[in-house]
C-alpha cells in the first residue's frame, strides 16, 4: 500500500537546536526531516548503521574526522556506520536523513539536544 508524507508540511526551524521529525517509516527505512536554522550545529553524533544525508533545501557542512564537504540543496551523501559525524547549517536547511529500519529515530533527537 503506498502511503504519501511531505517534507514541507508543518516545517518549522528552532534558533537554538535542530528540529527533528519522523515524516515516514516503511518496512525498510525511516525517512527523517532535520530543519535547521541558519549557524545550527548538530554535534558530532554517530549510528552503527548506515545512513543517506540529502540536502532538499539550504546549505550545510557535512562533517567527520577526514574534513568537512559543503553540501547544498539536491547534493546526496552516504556514510557507512560508525562514523563520527556534524552538520552545520550555512542557511536556512531542510535534510532528509534516511535510516535503517534497526536505527531509531529517538537517538537522532536525542544527537540534536
Amino acid at each position: 500500500i503506498m502511503e504519501k508524507a511531505s517534507f514541507n508540511t508543518g516545517l518549522e526551524f528552532n534558533p537554538n537546536k535542530p528540529v527533528i521529525t519522523k515524516v515516514l517509516e516503511s518496512d525498510f527505512t525511516k525517512e527523517i526531516r532535520i530543519a535547521l536554522a541558519n549557524g545550527v550545529e548538530m554535534k558530532e553524533h554517530q549510528t552503527p548503521y548506515p545512513i543517506v544525508v540529502q540536502v532538499l533545501s539550504g546549505c550545510i557542512d557535512f562533517g567527520t574526522k577526514d574534513g568537512n564537504t559543503t553540501l547544498c540543496s539536491g547534493d546526496v551523501v552516504s556514510l557507512v556506520g560508525s562514523i563520527p559525524h556534524y552538520l552545520i547549517a550555512k542557511e536556512d536547511s531542510v535534510v532528509r536523513l534516511s535510516l535503517s529500519m534497526l536505527d531509531d529515530e529517538n537517538r537522532v533527537k536525542k544527537a540534536a539536544e
